[in-house]
């Protein structure tokens, strides 16, 4: 059975159909009705000479226009449905539904980066990927692509979370969607931005790169209001040319940043966005960096690394991501290192002290009586399990990801990898449920949630998801450090 989210994450070419039939531009009507009926289609793609797509011919063309009123040997270029609307396969699917929906289109070629027919797209096929639900869902997802219109997709993304959680989808699933529409966001907003340097006579980009998100975007665990958190990978050029192409990324990344806070990201407070040069730097650079990072595993390098090493593509090729998320795989191996990453991250511990008491906070305050479920619930696992990948050379980035690999490693049991799980689950549940209830009674969004709210059984399993995380981490202690206490 598919997830109720499925349709939010699958691309267009995972479901569209066979190149549809196509003949040139000039071809007389009567030859193209006959491909139709040979080939049993019930439409055809009019190309151009290149044969990029120009134009669609439909059973309801052929019905409408071509029977009993045209001569047989009419151009097709006097019937045909034109301008054409086409799609990339590599295009999300949900935006096809989106976009076949508003232009009432039954039919829609798909094309690949160079502009050739690599297949179609049917709407009921499309539709039938989509539990009925979705469709609305879709509906107020897809917006303009300008700055106004993906801000009316960032707000929408409560009222489906709300939704789906109304409908019992799974937290982890629900914070895939999120990011995963973010990250979409992000696309959107670097396109839209190169548009308008292009426009503004900046040129295309001096060298590829890659627009990458970091932090709990990066793992794919957002929650409703996250900050921006980013950064660029440039492709290495001449260091003579450094004076020319660093200011056409300086540019970019003032543009992107601005969008996106209009849009609803908020800049980051701890400065970690690719208007940072720290953060945007030719693949030669991260790598110099990383190395950097790694030998001196301390202070400052630590809390970097941290943020830095949950990193994704939000833009581009994707190459350059590749590349240097396979060389920190396995530049972060050191023993050194990982302890010291391990030491750093101790102050996340979670709320739970002798006797499996849940420690509340007891500082007067809105949060009096209330558990912090980010710093001393989801952290303390995201934080461990992070280390206990980069010890493993597991390149994904996903909390429940890195638990599975975890596992299939055997650097987990089988009762570890439940537990776990489980408490990732079930932290992350409770939050969301909060951040929800917070948003619709106008209150701050936040991560605290107040025990009295939870249910008997809830706290019971807050109690064992909490040990569980701590007895872990203890593990984790023992083998980096040799520590027993």
């Amino acid at each position: 059975m598919l997830s109720h989210t499925a349709v939010f994450t699958r691309l267009v070419r995972d479901h569209m159909g066979p190149a549809p039939v196509t003949v040139p531009v000039g071809t007389a009507c009567e030859d193209a009705v006959r491909r139709m009926r040979d080939a049993k289609a019930d439409s055809i793609v009019v190309v151009d000479g290149d044969g990029t797509p120009v134009a669609i011919i439909t059973e309801q063309d052929v019905v409408r226009r071509l029977t009993f009123r045209v001569p047989r040997d009419t151009p097709v270029d006097h019937v045909m449905t034109a301008p054409l609307q086409t799609i990339r396969d590599d295009e999300l699917l949900y935006h096809a539904i989106a976009q076949m929906r508003r232009g009432r289109l039954r039919h829609m070629p798909v094309v690949d980066a160079h502009g050739g027919v690599v297949g179609g797209l049917q709407l009921h096929h499309a539709l039938a990927m989509a539990a009925q639900q979705m469709v609305s869902q879709i509906d107020i997802l897809t917006h303009s692509e300008t700055v106004e219109g993906m801000k009316h997709t960032k707000q929408a993304q409560v009222e489906v979370a709300k939704q789906l959680c109304h409908d019992a989808v799974p937290a982890p699933e629900v914070q895939a969607l999120i990011s995963r529409i973010n990250i979409d966001l992000y696309r959107r907003i670097v396109d839209l931005c190169l548009r308008q340097m292009a426009g503004d006579g900046w040129g295309a980009p001096p060298v590829d790169f890659d627009v990458i998100v970091m932090g709990s975007g990066g793992r794919g665990e957002s929650f409703l209001y996250p900050d921006q958190d980013n950064g660029f990978i440039l492709d290495d050029y001449p260091d003579d040319q450094h004076k020319i192409i660093d200011p056409w990324f300086i540019e970019l990344a003032d543009r992107m940043t601005k969008a996106l806070d209009q849009v609803g990201f908020d800049y980051c407070r701890g400065n970690v966005m690719a208007t940072n040069p720290l953060w945007r730097k030719t693949i030669s650079q991260w790598r110099h960096q990383i190395r950097r990072w790694v030998g001196k595993g301390a202070g400052t390098a630590l809390r970097l690394a941290d943020i830095f090493f949950d990193f994704v593509p939000a833009h581009g090729k994707g190459a350059l991501t590749a590349e240097l998320r396979t060389f920190v795989t396995g530049a972060a191996r050191r023993p050194f290192f990982l302890r010291e990453m391990f030491k750093q991250d101790e102050e996340h511990e979670v709320a739970l002290g002798p006797f499996n008491r849940l420690l509340i906070d007891k500082l007067d305050g809105p949060n009096k009586g209330k558990l912090n479920l980010k710093m001393t619930g989801t952290l303390p696992l995201v934080g461990a399990v992070r280390i206990a990948a980069l010890s493993n050379s597991v390149g994904v980035t996903s909390t429940l990801g890195r638990v599975a690999a975890l596992y299939t490693h055997g650097a987990l049991s089988s009762d570890e990898q439940d537990y776990l799980s489980g408490a990732f689950r079930h932290i992350t549940n409770l939050l969301f449920r909060q951040q929800l209830r917070d948003y619709e009674t106008r209150a701050k969004v936040g991560n605290h949630v107040a025990v009295d709210a939870l249910s008997k059984r809830e706290r019971d399993m807050l109690i064992d998801g909490f040990r569980a995380i701590k007895e872990y981490r203890n593990r984790l202690r023992t083998a980096l450090t040799g520590n027993v206490f």
